[in-house]
């Protein structure tokens, strides 16, 4: 058994805080957005003054995807997963009343990510506010869309020029701005295990990191904006000892395999969210249940911030309600458990120190087979991680299915008859029609010439190597779309189609 060591010393395996909460709590996020950015801003109102302290916003397919609300493919999907952004007026919507120099925003964006960091900057500069003082994060995890969830829309290659820039402005231009939030937490809801999560998420890790020393940036200035965003499952221990794993194998990859001589930069900071894919339709309240132990894993493990699903997501959007008792769940763990009046609780468990080191050295070999592979692109471009996702996931189906792993209320413990559910939060269809027509209203009173202009500013730059972020600033400050921004791109870098995909 490894020597777990003290908390805020390399290699951090019981915390990267000597004092971690009893110095300072987790950030308290709660992942919000849905139909326009008028009504998701009431929301995001709301959980502020229900005690949030950091904004996480979702956006719908269509802004992920890069098309604009009025476009034929965006068609009954605008608003429904997350809010739809077409352009500034939008996203000024949004954060209206809300200070950005002022709150913490985690944006859950990746393949449009540049586009979103740079509507945000364009509404920080409306709103007379310096944008070197905003602090957050955008997702901007490009490969593991390609690997676990799907919304990519450029080839991997040229996703990867598009995350570098901005690493390169930000460094510049945003210092206490986290420049990717690298997902773990997709691989795990699309059916990987806890060795596989944190084992694929590192091999990302180490891509963005070569490609960003490859484009020349520091890489001890790099990874001290590097974020990292886990799922937190049900297997309690095995949960804390994943966290407590990722957080020692990647201040070794960053000193041993990079040179990071930085202690920030060997630090991994990480984001937790609950697990998605553990909520049932069935018996709904159960959930609830499932969110606390979840949180309490993450809290045990660390976790810099963290979200709590609403029990009533496995059927759609979550309402107020369920909204306010997931965070409450938060407040109370930190409030009146006293886990967080200790650091690092369960250090020195012989079961969790253990796991610990059997996570540790499962997910150091599936890195040495990614680079026997040749590395991550050419795992990914081979399908190697996708299989291997794929097959974990039916493994844990057929578990579920044969009754060997059980879900309460799915199969066991069911209850008899149909007991009636929870109201459930709706989208007026309404409002896909009125966002139609607000992304027209803005391409008919805009500066044609401006915004041609600027267009032709940002094909140039993609057929070159200037920074992109800079053009696409001035784009949407020229009241560009998403979507116009997004197929100027599409025109150069063109479009990716998974030649695999039967």
């Amino acid at each position: 058994m490894a020597d777990p060591g003290f908390p805020g010393e390399f290699p951090y395996t019981r915390g990267i805080q000597p004092t971690m909460y009893r110095g300072r709590l987790w950030t308290m996020r709660q992942y919000a957005g849905f139909g326009t950015a008028a009504e998701s801003n009431a929301r995001y109102r709301y959980l502020l003054a229900q005690g949030v302290n950091g904004l996480s916003v979702a956006f719908d397919l269509p802004t992920q995807m890069g098309y604009d609300s009025d476009h034929a493919l965006a068609q009954g999907e605008v608003g429904r997963v997350g809010v739809a952004i077409d352009s500034i007026d939008d996203m000024a919507v949004l954060f209206d009343g809300i200070p950005l120099d002022r709150v913490s925003t985690s944006m859950t964006i990746n393949a449009t990510a540049a586009i979103l960091l740079s509507l945000y900057i364009a509404v920080a500069r409306r709103q007379g506010r310096p944008i070197a003082a905003l602090a957050g994060t955008i997702q901007n995890d490009i490969l593991k869309e390609y690997v676990a969830r799907g919304t990519y829309i450029y080839p991997p290659r040229a996703s990867l020029r598009l995350v570098t820039d901005v690493f390169a402005f930000c460094e510049r231009e945003l210092p206490q701005w986290n420049t990717i939030s690298i997902s773990g937490y997709h691989i795990r809801e699309a059916g990987s295990t806890a060795v596989q999560e944190i084992a694929f998420t590192f091999a990302h890790g180490i891509a963005y990191v070569e490609a960003a020393i490859a484009a020349g940036l520091d890489v001890n200035a790099l990874g001290q904006r590097l974020s990292f965003f886990f799922n937190a499952h049900n297997n309690f221990l095995e949960e804390i000892a994943k966290f407590r794993a990722a957080r020692r194998l990647w201040a070794r990859i960053m000193r041993d395999r990079f040179g990071a001589t930085s202690a920030r930069a060997q630090q991994l900071r990480f984001h937790t969210q609950t697990a998605g894919s553990t909520l049932t339709a069935q018996q709904p309240d159960t959930n609830i249940v499932r969110v606390a132990v979840q949180a309490m894993a993450a809290v045990l493990g660390g976790t810099q911030s963290l979200h709590c699903n609403g029990r009533d997501e496995a059927l759609g959007l979550p309402t107020e309600d369920a909204a306010r008792l997931a965070l409450r769940t938060q407040q109370i763990i930190a409030a009146e458990t006293g886990v967080a009046n200790t650091v690092d609780p369960v250090g020195g468990s012989v079961v969790i120190e253990r796991m610990t080191d059997d996570i540790e050295a499962g997910a150091e070999a599936i890195l040495a087979r990614i680079d026997g592979a040749g590395g991550t692109l050419a795992a990914i471009e081979a399908g190697l991680i996708q299989r291997e996702i794929q097959d974990s996931a039916y493994r844990a189906q057929q578990a579920i299915d044969s009754g060997a792993a059980i879900v309460v209320g799915v199969n066991k413990y069911e209850d008899e008859g149909d007991a009636a559910g929870p109201e459930l939060f709706a989208i007026d269809p309404e409002l896909e029609r009125q966002q139609a027509a607000r992304v027209s209203a803005v391409r008919a009173s805009r500066d044609g010439a401006m915004h041609r202009a600027a267009l032709d500013a940002i094909v140039a730059a993609a057929r070159g190597t200037d920074n992109l972020v800079p053009r696409i600033v001035a784009a949407v400050e020229a009241r560009a779309t998403v979507g116009e921004i997004s197929d100027a791109l599409r025109g150069v870098f063109g479009e990716f189609r998974d030649s695999r995909v039967a």
